[in-house]
């Protein structure tokens, strides 16, 4: 089983900036592919940006050229680092990621239990 916990949310200005981490911790054989998802009120969850364990990112338009996704994979973290935020930019934040646990042939995900970004001036 591998738990997510993250932490970095808060209340900032618009153009302000927030850094978002993630750390995962339980029994796993490997841990795959990380991301950032985020749900705003009202509104279905979202992909924010992915990252492999190679290092390999992608992000939706919303987030290309404002945020920065990384990792630490000798200490299962995932960052999130959010610059020139909008008002727009205002969901609750969820950690993902994808594990393989031991003696097992396939990936299982994990969430965290998220948090909460408000971009308001």
């Amino acid at each position: 089983q591998v738990q997510l916990v993250e932490s970095g949310g808060g209340l900032v200005q618009p153009g302000g900036s927030l850094r978002l981490s993630c750390a995962a911790s339980g029994t796993f054989f490997s841990m795959n592919a990380m991301g950032w998802y985020r749900q705003a009120p009202g509104k279905q969850r979202e992909l924010v940006a992915t990252i492999t364990s190679g290092g390999i990112t992608t992000y939706t338009d919303s987030a290309q050229g404002r945020f920065t996704i990384s990792r630490d994979n000798a200490k299962n973290t995932v960052n999130l680092q959010m610059n020139s935020l909008k008002p727009e930019d205002t969901a609750v934040y969820y950690c993902n990621a994808a594990f393989r646990p031991v003696g097992f042939p396939r990936d299982f995900y994990a969430w965290g239990q998220g948090t909460q970004v408000t971009v308001s001036s």
